[in-house]
């Protein structure tokens, strides 16, 4: 899955190819919210992980990671 996290007052968002369910992925940023340090925890697909503090987060959008589709039309 592909994750973009929008980060209050930042210009740019922090995208995140993570191997987890989009289901799990809300999941964790539900209990984020709730957690008593506030810490939104994700590791992507190369095992780095990610902290942002969750009152910090603007937005996060939940996407499958882009599937590219390679084709050559004929002309006639």
């Amino acid at each position: 899955m592909e994750v973009k996290i929008g980060i209050k007052d930042t210009p740019r968002e922090l995208v995140v190819s993570s191997g987890q369910s989009a289901e799990e992925v809300e999941k964790l940023v539900s209990e984020a919210i709730n957690a008593a340090d506030g810490l939104f925890r994700i590791s992507d697909d190369k095992g780095r992980k990610f902290l942002v503090p969750a009152d910090r987060i603007a937005y996060v959008e939940i996407a499958p990671n882009d599937v590219r589709k390679v084709g050559f039309a004929v002309g006639a």
